[in-house]
């Protein structure tokens, strides 16, 4: 694959990501990733993706927190580094099903502390709860199918 290739595809995540409200950084580190696996250094991200290793910093530590990559320790070596998760997107969506299934456990135990409330309120609350309840059903088939690795796999032409 040529430099530039990787250069647009790199940019391109870190579109992707800050579309989706995440720092563009995190997004590009993602690309790197996806594209080498790993491990790489601190020094070796910044250089790469020309960015300060405060940013690596920040940035590596989200991507970590989100289960995206993470940080490894090579034999002989006193830094860090950090490669792909072996199922990267299985944590996101792990996540966010736990996440939706938070939300409505606290949607529905303040919709029970609600009295003489006026019905399209509850309405709206039950809108809400509904939401996430189909969310949490929705991440929880993804994660099935990601889990099992049975999903049909989309290849580049």
């Amino acid at each position: 694959m040529s430099k530039n290739i990787e250069n647009e595809f790199v940019e391109a995540m870190g579109l992707i990501l800050q579309g989706d409200g995440m720092p563009r950084i995190a997004g590009r580190l993602l690309g790197l990733f996806v594209l080498h696996g790993g491990p790489f250094s601190f020094a070796e991200l910044s250089e790469a993706l020309d960015v300060s290793r405060g940013s690596i910093s920040t940035n590596t530590r989200l991507l970590e927190d989100l289960g995206i990559i993470e940080r490894v320790a090579l034999r002989g070596e006193r830094q860090d580094y950090f490669k792909l998760s072996d199922e990267p997107y299985a944590e996101l969506v792990e996540r966010k099903m736990v996440r939706s299934i938070k939300a409505l456990d606290s949607i529905s135990k303040t919709a029970e502390k609600l009295e003489n409330t006026d019905p399209a309120t509850l309405d709206r609350i039950g809108e809400l709860a509904n939401f996430y309840r189909i969310l949490a059903d929705a991440t929880d088939g993804a994660l099935a199918v990601l889990r099992k690795r049975d999903a049909p796999q989309i290849r580049a032409i």
